[in-house]
């Protein structure tokens, strides 16, 4: 491949970024669209939290358990430090089944000493719809999970009692769910001194989080009275950005999944391997190839074939590129509600996101430089969105919705 046809201008990224700014106003208006803006029905506490809660944490392979103490200054404390950590990679198994998914959750819990009664922060990092009383309901799954029988069922309340009949006391109380995306936006909110708040995830999957006022949420039911700033998990990584080239094409008719997660099939980490391949599909790759392997070519160069290096260097700055974009839209939206907005806190997580690539710019960078470009050209130069990464931000996040 001589040509870049993964190279994006300022007008292509512009334009994937007024197209994400729209699907998200249609979100908010109306249910089952492109970006489906879903709601979380958790006001997080931002002062004079206090209190030990349990958290879990389920990604696309990984899965953490620790408690998590908050004092009366709001200072945190993880026990263990990072959490009891194992690979549950094993739930991508054909038939595997919601029983067994239970049963891997409970015997980490069990690690855990815990001496009192307490809620439960589940970060779930799937696709899943907020209720009222703070569970969730699982909509689909991604990532390559298939478990059935659990969509369209509550997701904490079902494993609340799974443990509680399980595992010996003492009891949990209650369960709080929410998503990865809105766990990094919650963390953020551990400093108090930004105009707004934004969650992003590029690991696996990606998606992004922000909170919305409710009077600007048209779906929202008027009957539950909700006012001021909600949570909203966008579930972006369905989004259709713009300007997708035939090798995506390729990647979304082989995947199991297809015409859905066409923005995520295009930038996450669980898909840039697969991009590449589908760009030489009669050169010979690992079946196991995803983000990693990429930046390790990039990063390695003398030891592959060149063609393979470029064109994982093009794959690797699109996907930073366009995730660019995405948060501009996101920035669109938020000062199109409230035109005061400066000073923007995002919390971003995800190994895609913070890697490094040895010969060239790292992923972050090409980020932070391409959305300052885009936010100049909007007129928006003025806005800064200051881009952290937090330590343990999904189990400080759960912690809150669960003490919220």
């Amino acid at each position: 491949m001589d040509k870049n046809i993964f190279e994006l201008s300022t007008g292509q990224l512009k334009e994937i970024a007024t197209s994400l700014q729209a699907r998200v106003d249609e979100g908010l208006s109306k249910d089952m669209q492109q970006v489906q803006c879903i709601p979380t029905y958790i006001s997080p506490k931002v002062d004079n939290i206090e209190g030990q809660a349990l958290v879990l944490d389920l990604g696309g392979t990984n899965y953490r358990v620790a408690i998590v103490d908050f004092d009366k200054e709001g200072r945190t404390t993880i026990r263990p430090e990072n959490g009891f950590k194992k690979d549950l990679s094993i739930m991508k198994n054909a038939g595997f089944t919601e029983e067994q998914l239970f049963a891997e959750q409970a015997d980490l819990i069990t690690e855990v000493k815990r001496d009192k009664e307490g809620p439960i922060g589940y970060c779930f990092s799937y696709p899943a719809e907020s209720t009222p009383d703070g569970d969730g309901t699982l909509l689909r799954w991604t990532k390559g999970v298939d478990i059935p029988s659990m969509i369209d069922k509550p997701i904490g309340k079902t494993l609340l009692d799974y443990l509680n009949n399980k595992i010996a006391p003492p009891k949990f109380t209650g369960v709080k769910v929410i998503n990865d995306t809105v766990a990094s936006l919650f963390a953020g909110l551990t400093r108090s001194d930004y105009d707004a708040y934004i969650g992003l995830i590029v690991g696996t999957g990606t998606n992004m989080a922000t909170f919305i006022n409710a009077e600007r949420i048209a779906k929202l039911d008027k009957k539950l009275g909700i006012e001021g700033l909600i949570p909203i998990n966008l579930e972006s990584g369905n989004f259709i950005p713009p300007h997708l080239t035939k090798v995506d094409a390729m990647v979304d008719a082989l995947s199991d999944n297809k015409g859905a997660q066409r923005f995520e099939k295009a930038v996450s980490g669980m898909y840039l391997g697969e991009v590449l391949k589908a760009a030489f599909p009669f050169d010979e790759f690992e079946d196991k190839f995803d983000a990693q392997k990429l930046t390790t070519i990039m990063s390695y160069p003398d030891i592959h074939r060149e063609r393979h290096v470029n064109v994982a260097r093009w794959i690797y700055e699109r996907s930073a590129k366009i995730v660019a974009a995405s948060i501009a839209g996101l920035v669109l939206v938020l000062k199109s509600h409230d035109s005061s907005i400066k000073r923007i806190r995002l919390v971003a997580e995800g190994s895609l996101f913070w890697s490094e690539d040895r010969k060239g710019t790292d992923y972050k960078d090409l980020v932070d430089e391409h959305l300052k470009i885009l936010l100049e050209s909007f007129g928006h130069k003025d806005v800064m969105v200051d881009i952290h990464s937090m330590v343990n931000a999904n189990l400080i996040g759960s912690a809150i919705a669960a003490l919220s």
